[in-house]
């Protein structure tokens, strides 16, 4: 922008005055908007590049001639629900840590969690970086060694969940988010993507609305949210 490189998300730009440009070409004004679920694969990096020259979530997209960006991460051994766009704006508050968005996973874990572990789950649990906010959890099923468990975060930290689970003694062997910010995958099979519609735009921009005075429950999103489990 204006000469110089950007490499974070959210930059707010003059759009009558600043100039900017990807990979040496302007960008038109009054760029439209673009927002795309994603459910992404295994094997691909959440990101624009990879100096190690890995497939990147972007390169599943790139037949519709947008350029988009992800909103948040997921890890290469990860997939699921992923939203890309290249809204900037909302993009920076939909990863903002108080803005508490949730993101719901299955997560196949090692052993049966029994009540007690979901328990510490619920409550939060101590990391190296910080104790965990409160989550909603539950029991899918039980298999021969492992089981399916639902948790829904209210934070994004790297490799979160991971850490969560093994920090009850339940190590992930699978991860998939089947929700973001009530945005879910729904029948998508990995690698396939699609616009989202007004409604789930329209969800998406609530997010927007600082906490109220009660626990930091937002208006709108939050309960539509509930509603729908």
């Amino acid at each position: 922008m204006n000469g110089e490189t950007v490499t974070r998300l959210g930059v707010t730009i003059e759009p009558d005055s600043d100039r900017v440009t990807v990979d040496g070409v302007p960008l038109p004004r009054n760029v439209s908007k673009v927002y795309l679920l994603l459910n992404k694969p295994v094997g691909f990096i959440t990101a624009l590049s990879d100096p190690a020259g890995r497939p990147v979530v972007t390169d599943l997209v790139k037949r519709h001639g947008k350029r988009v960006f992800p909103v948040g991460r997921l890890d290469f051994d990860a997939e699921g629900a992923l939203i890309l766009t290249n809204d900037g704006d909302l993009a920076e508050r939909l990863i903002h840590p108080k803005y508490k968005v949730p993101k719901r996973y299955h997560a196949k874990v090692k052993g049966a969690p029994d009540t007690k572990d979901i328990k510490r789950l619920e409550k939060g649990v101590y990391l190296e970086d910080g104790k965990t906010l409160p989550a909603t959890v539950r029991f899918i099923k039980g298999l021969k060694e492992n089981s399916w468990i639902e948790l829904t975060v209210f934070e994004g930290r790297n490799r979160l969940v991971k850490r969560m689970c093994l920090a009850v003694g339940h190590a992930v062997l699978k991860l998939k988010r089947v929700e973001f910010a009530g945005i879910g995958t729904g029948s998508m099979k990995p690698g396939e993507h699609r616009f989202l519609t007004k409604s789930e735009i329209a969800l998406l921009k609530e997010w927007n609305v600082e906490s109220d005075k009660r626990g930091g429950r937002r208006r709108g999103g939050h309960d539509k949210i509930k509603k729908s489990h």
